[in-house]
């Protein structure tokens, strides 16, 4: 009997021990759940896995492992026209040679932040990164860098605070969003339509920097957007190549300002971007090192239209731009002056480029909710004409004191064509293009009174089909 009681008496103190326990593992349970769905909530991890399998006719300026790709080279003779017969060797152009390659660059990762509010203030943020280019190989044909391997890069990093219903009448109402951190320039947000790396460039803008943003939405159609900006990865050119040197001495951040309009269905944008900078900061007096304050300030102006309807939308920019080349585009910037103090005067180069790309398709085949099918018709077509610098370049000793150009000099002007079809099953899509772009090059002697090659033009001509596969998660 006593045992009995006994063994009564240790179940009756075990129960509240064990519902102690029970307790815990729901408590602990609830709380996993809890962070699993405040994680779920707020936390939007995405990105994908892209290769590109490309074939170029000829050489081509290019990078991130000759994917991004800007325009065919000039030609380089062997030999001068007529040589051939004296040497017994066949006269050619050394640039006229193909090439091919596959490569998994641009894979990228990324995690969005959203929902976070504060009293009347919303948070949201971005963090984004993905493969760049490679260790440079230097060959007999120049450097490219497509071997080694491919370094981690930031693409975007950048917080925004929103401020919505904010009263401007009895029927309107405004929203205005402060974004701070490096994501892409006002400029270049409006991208075309294919599946290169380029985006299009260079002939539309193509640049993701440091800013402080303010986007003002004032009603339902009408959006106001300032911006200063800093340089860090897409740079100016100048002395010393491409460099944020030259913003950092200036002390002056980039300016955009800009307008956009919208109703159904479509999309209007008027903005321009002005840009001043120090090319140098010590200079040359009597042959003694001096502190200058050299400086150079350009405007370009730009247009954006867009219509979407359905299963079709088209889209067009036109820009017109000094320098420009911070943004991935044609120009630079020339010595117009030297002046008595040791300091140099300068004069961009103007540069009008335009594109427009057409976008038809829309589901095939079987439809099944998880793996929804859609083929899609792409046609961009790009044109860049240069039209010289603003002012005569400066000459001293019969050649040109100073003209900075990232790319090639004697461009006159380039043309792109580039129809695409783009297959979409569920978050695998397989594209396939074809690249045909075409430049007038001249001679390369650039006459000082407009900063042009004006001799020798002759058309050079790429062509590039290029295969992508891409997985999105």
């Amino acid at each position: 009997m006593k045992r009995l009681f006994l063994i009564a008496l240790s179940a009756l103190l075990l129960v509240p021990v064990s519902a102690q326990e029970v307790s815990k593992e729901v408590q602990k349970a609830e709380k996993k759940a809890a962070v699993k769905s405040h994680l779920k909530q707020h936390f939007k991890p995405y990105g994908f896995i892209r290769n590109y399998f490309t074939f170029d006719s000829r050489e081509c300026i290019a990078g991130t492992g000759d994917l991004y790709f800007y325009m065919p080279k000039d030609e380089a003779w062997n030999q001068a026209e007529g040589e051939q017969y004296i040497s017994g060797v066949e006269r050619q152009d050394l640039n006229a040679v193909s090439s091919f390659r596959f490569l998994s660059l641009t894979t990228r990762v990324g995690l969005s932040i959203v929902d976070y509010k504060w009293r009347n203030t919303e948070f949201s943020g971005k963090i984004e990164a993905d493969f760049f280019a490679g260790i440079a190989k230097v060959g007999t044909g120049g450097i490219h860098a497509v071997s080694g391997t491919a370094q981690f890069r930031l693409r975007q990093a950048y917080v925004t605070l929103g401020w919505d219903s904010l009263k401007m009448s009895d029927k309107d109402f405004a929203r205005v969003d402060l974004t701070i951190g490096q994501t892409w320039h006002p400029m270049a947000a409006d991208l075309c339509d294919v599946i290169s790396l380029n985006s299009g460039a260079p002939f539309g803008p193509f640049n993701r920097s440091p800013q402080v943003k303010v986007d003002a939405r004032l009603g339902k159609y009408v959006t106001l957007t300032g911006a200063l900006l800093w340089q860090m990865q897409y740079n100016s050119i100048g002395p010393d190549g491409q460099s944020a040197e030259y913003i950092l001495y200036s002390k002056t951040p980039e300016a955009y300002l800009g307008v956009s309009a919208q109703a159904k269905g479509f999309l209007v944008r008027v903005g321009a971007d002005v840009l001043s900078i120090s090319p140098r900061h010590i200079g040359k007096l009597n042959g003694v090192d001096v502190r200058v304050n050299d400086r150079i300030t350009t405007a370009s102006p730009f247009l954006y239209l867009q219509y979407k309807k359905g299963e079709f939308s088209i889209k067009a920019k036109t820009i017109f731009a000094e320098s420009g080349e911070h943004m991935n585009m044609n120009g630079g910037y020339g010595v117009s002056r030297v002046n008595p103090d040791g300091s140099w005067s300068y004069t961009p180069t103007r540069t009008s480029s335009s594109w427009i790309s057409l976008v038809y398709g829309g589901k095939v085949g079987a439809q099944e909710d998880k793996h929804p099918q859609k083929l899609q018709g792409i046609l961009f077509a790009g044109y860049v004409e240069n039209l010289g610098t603003k002012d005569p370049l400066a000459v001293e000793g019969g050649k040109l004191v100073g003209f900075y150009y990232p790319r090639v000099k004697n461009m006159r002007r380039m043309w792109r064509i580039t129809p695409t079809l783009l297959y979409t099953v569920g978050k695998f899509q397989v594209g396939l293009e074809y690249d045909i772009t075409s430049v007038h090059y001249g001679d390369g002697k650039i006459n000082p009174a407009n900063g042009l090659s004006e001799q020798g033009l002759h058309w050079v001509t790429n062509h590039r089909v290029e295969l992508m596969t891409k997985y999105n998660f």
